[in-house]
């Protein structure tokens, strides 16, 4: 998982991601995309936005 947090990026605002739980986080915190048997979901589609 590390190789692939140093180049997988949000693909709605291109932001770095960090592993929090069950789910991938932008850097600034806003958006999450789910982990599905330890595979990130990411889709443009499946971000949740994160509550401040």
């Amino acid at each position: 998982m590390d190789f692939l947090l140093s180049v997988a990026r949000c693909p709605r605002t291109g932001q770095k991601l960090h592993e929090d739980g069950d789910r991938l986080v932008t850097a600034d915190g806003a958006l999450a995309y789910p982990l599905e048997n330890g595979i990130p979901v990411l889709l443009a589609g499946e971000a949740v936005e994160v509550a401040p």
